[in-house]
């Protein structure tokens, strides 16, 4: 058959880790476009159940007798280690193998309009905005997010020429694709395991994502963004600037008429000079995510779209899982859980839920990578200020190996020097314990981080 994603010589593909986030949504894209396609995992999830049931062969656990030389490529992602058993069985057969964000370069290729979302925080909301708008617009796209949107996966495959992606920095991955359009929506000292101290690295990066940008296509860039002057310097493509304040350099797009609901979410009007586009009101809860909806109305403004589509698309997007994601209530506590793993991230979340709630705030964190804990740990312990209570989790160690000299105990001790009311726990049971026996009516509990603190809240629940 005509395949519209070219991959030579290619009709069979397995994908390593195919539960993975991303892993998952380019697994049924290659399936839909007629790809043979296979995938595995450590274990059975429900991502892996939905792709069983989409058609996709899946085999758990990882083994080496899942690879056979009937495979014309094998993809698999970072987290995989050379001592994989079927990452090994792969090299010893001499297969092709491809990493993650190599095939999604090749997916690319296939559309004339890719619009890549960048930047340090809001990536995944952000492309599941512009999804929502894109289809409120009629434009059709095949949709990459690195989160699930509404309890499905985060993909959608559509005949237009447009592909929207989420554009992880993470390793320079970004760096790979040629956007028409490339959104930066923030930069923030993040991932110094791959960039080192400081941001002059990853402001560099971020600059070289601009100049792969089509020339005949835009930068649409928040005006607050660090290093603003260096990434915008002698661009070919158009630069559109979006910001939560107008402010004397002239930014583009900006919000005016801000005000919150009771449960937080924002009302605004998204004003081009002194034009008012439309007026939305927002599901999403929080400040930050009026600067993710203005960043759609400036890749609109890119695309010559209408706004009123735009503020149709907003108002109807859904939510995304583990972005400030209402679980439940447990003994007439409301939980909330949220993905926030950056000190950015967790003043965010927590100054959202001061805007709607005025009794206790009980925040239970899991710091993210002992990387990232120790090199953020200042900014970590200055960000808990909206909260009332912190229970601080071991640190989810994801894709690093345990590090001794890096634990919570040493935030905890950092956060009780800045008169934090904090506690650390050596296990999820214990912390369990806790908010069984202290969390009263009136309490709002909130459940942050990257790694697995979710499975508190459906414990409780």
């Amino acid at each position: 058959m005509q395949h519209k994603i070219k991959l030579e010589n290619v009709t069979k593909v397995h994908f390593i880790g195919v539960g993975g986030i991303s892993m998952n949504g380019l697994a049924q894209i290659l399936a839909r476009d007629g790809y043979v396609v296979s995938g595995s995992d450590k274990q059975a999830s429900e991502v892996t159940r939905i792709l069983q049931k989409a058609g996709i062969d899946i085999k758990v656990p990882n083994a080496a007798d899942n690879i056979s030389p009937e495979y014309d490529l094998i993809v698999f992602t970072d987290a995989i280690q050379p001592d994989n058993p079927e990452y090994a069985r792969a090299v010893e057969l001499g297969l092709p193998m491809m990493g993650r964000a190599s095939l999604l370069k090749i997916i690319t290729q296939g559309y004339e309009r890719t619009v890549c979302v960048a930047g340090s925080h809001g990536k995944t909301t952000t492309t599941a905005l512009l999804a929502s708008v894109a289809q409120a617009a009629g434009l059709d796209p095949t949709v990459h997010v690195g989160g699930h949107v509404a309890g499905a996966l985060n993909n959608r495959v559509g005949e237009s020429p447009f592909f929207l992606l989420e554009a992880c920095e993470y390793k320079n991955n970004f760096l790979q694709w040629h956007p028409y359009i490339g959104v930066i929506l923030n930069i923030d000292a993040d991932h110094n395991d791959f960039y080192g101290g400081g941001i002059d690295g990853l402001i560099d990066s971020f600059a070289q994502f601009a100049r792969n940008i089509h020339p005949e296509g835009a930068l649409i860039i928040n005006a607050q963004t660090q290093g603003f002057d260096r990434i915008v310097a002698g661009l070919a493509c158009r630069v559109i600037s979006f910001g939560l304040y107008e402010n004397p350099t002239g930014v583009h797009l900006y919000p005016r008429d801000v005000s919150f609901s009771d449960g937080g979410q924002p009302y605004f009007s998204a004003v081009k000079g002194d034009e008012v586009l439309a007026s939305v009101d927002l599901a999403l809860v929080g400040e930050h995510n009026i600067a993710n909806a203005l960043a759609c109305f400036a890749v609109a403004e890119a695309l010559a779209l209408a706004p009123q589509a735009v503020k149709r698309g907003l108002e109807a997007a859904p939510g995304v899982k583990r972005r400030y994601e209402y679980k439940g209530e447990f003994n007439s506590v409301p939980i909330i859980d949220d993905y926030a793993h950056h000190p950015t991230e967790v003043r965010a979340c927590l100054a959202a839920s001061r805007k709607k709630h005025s009794g206790r705030i009980v925040c239970v964190f899991q710091p993210h990578l002992y990387s990232r804990t120790r090199d953020l740990m200042e900014e970590f312990a200055n960000s808990f200020g909206d909260a009332d209570k912190v229970l601080l989790l071991p640190i989810y160690a994801a894709r690093e190996v345990h590090d001794p000299t890096v634990s919570s105990e040493q935030l905890c001790d950092l956060m009780r020097r800045r008169n934090c009311d904090v506690e650390c726990f050596d296990d999820f049971y214990t912390a369990e314990q806790w908010l069984r026996l202290h969390l009263v009516a009136g309490d709002l509990l909130l459940t942050v981080g990257a790694g697995n603190v979710h499975l508190i809240a459906e414990t409780l629940l």
